[in-house]
């Protein structure tokens, strides 16, 4: 793996973050946050596909899920769409010696919790992001829920949040992970949750996996959804080059 930007202090492009600690400079968050920080992380075709043959894992690599396991080890909470989670098979995210060691050393919970966006509550109970966790998952959904949606996901042992009237609202969600604590946010997608958080502007950052494939299809690009009303003005962060053709970028929102 090689750095590219910044470009390292011997103005040589070769640096190899290739220990832990090295590797987690790139991707640590701001300290002392006192609002959600919101971080999405994709992995995209050359040709801007989200996923081969209906899921993302055809496009990734062992050094893009090595940052995918990273960035949840920093963060607080994973944020993931309904429709995302079942095409992807998530489950609660287990304990691991370098997890342990990470979280430990910042002071975060042992595992960070998955919380899931529906305004339907259209999540089976019996769904192992429920059944087969360590932390509380986190259901966030709107008054549109039925009710009895609601009372099986909570009798399932969801932390269940009403953010909104007939469907999500974003920053009002990113409020309720917050009052739980809940600062450092990695999002996970899809697409359309994605393109719901650039419409509401509260993404902080993108960190983005350039999968050296192309395509073509109709599959979705990694955001979809409303027009954002102003395009928001991104920097580049990091880059990194890793096994002879992919590229691992990070953005963040430029200061207003």
């Amino acid at each position: 793996m090689q750095q590219l930007w910044p470009v390292p202090e011997t103005k040589q492009v070769d640096s190899e973050p290739e220990t832990a600690d090295e590797l987690e400079r790139f991707y640590e968050y701001p300290s002392e946050l006192s609002r959600p920080w919101v971080r999405v992380n994709f992995v995209s075709s050359l040709d801007g596909a989200a996923a081969v043959n209906g899921g993302s894992r055809g496009l990734s690599s062992p050094v893009d899920r090595r940052v995918l396991s990273l960035i949840r080890d920093l963060s607080d909470v994973v944020l993931v769409g309904a429709g995302t989670a079942a095409a992807e098979g998530y489950r609660g995210l287990r304990r691991t010696e370098a997890r342990t060691r990470r979280r430990t050393e910042r002071g975060l919970g042992e595992v960070p919790p998955i919380a899931v966006v529906t305004g339907s509550g259209s999540i089976d109970p019996a769904s192992p992001l429920l059944t087969d966790t360590v932390a509380t998952p986190i259901v966030l959904t709107s008054e549109a829920a039925p009710v009895e949606r609601v009372a099986a996901l909570t009798e399932a042992g969801a932390d269940v949040v009403t953010a909104g009237r007939n469907d999500v609202h974003l920053p009002t969600a990113l409020r309720e992970l917050a009052r739980r604590g809940l600062y450092r946010i990695g999002c996970e997608g899809g697409p359309g949750l994605f393109g719901a958080l650039i419409a509401a502007d509260v993404v902080d950052e993108l960190c983005l996996t350039v999968s050296p494939l192309l395509t073509s299809g109709d599959t979705s690009r990694i955001a979809t959804g409303p027009v954002a009303g102003t395009p928001r003005d991104m920097r580049l962060l990091s880059a990194l080059y890793a096994d002879e053709s992919m590229l691992l970028l990070r953005y963040g929102r430029l200061a207003e």
